[in-house]
């Protein structure tokens, strides 16, 4: 994020229309979805871009029509970045395996919930992707640590 913005993502207005943003597109890209796809949206992307100049002009900045959710790979792709091919999601939230074959050596393919942790792993309505319960199973494993005796 540039400095000069973020004071303005930080804002309520930018929350709120962000949120209306998302919900307008029912969390999907709306470039895939135009596409026939439906792949979950990420980022909520201005399509006149923001600069120094117009950061506080809210036509520019707030302007529902200037604004699309959009999944990572369609943001790279409009910023002209490498794809993202390691990581995507199922529309149920769970890790997919790569999409590209290439895969380079020492790289986990496939998602496994470790023994006792369960499927934590979770997609958000803006989103983001995060592990349910961590916490919960850090502090057992600090309380079973506190318990053994030691030797």
């Amino acid at each position: 994020m540039k400095e000069y913005a973020k004071d303005f993502y930080q804002s309520a207005a930018w929350k709120r229309a962000r949120q209306t943003v998302i919900k307008r597109a029912n969390g999907l890209c709306e470039r895939c979805k135009a596409a026939g796809q439906f792949v979950p949206g990420v980022i909520v992307h201005h399509k006149e871009y923001i600069t120094p100049g117009n950061i506080h002009d809210a036509s520019v900045t707030l302007n529902l029509d200037n604004l699309e959710l959009v999944c990572e790979d369609c943001h790279n792709k409009e910023h002209k970045s490498k794809p993202n091919g390691r990581y995507r999601f199922g529309s149920d939230g769970r890790l997919l395996p790569p999409m590209q074959q290439d895969t380079p050596p020492g790289v986990v393919e496939k998602w496994t919930p470790q023994k006792n942790r369960g499927s934590y792993l979770k997609k958000t309505l803006q989103g983001r992707t995060h592990m349910r319960g961590v916490k919960l199973w850090q502090k057992i494993q600090r309380k079973t640590r506190r318990k053994q005796p030691k030797e």
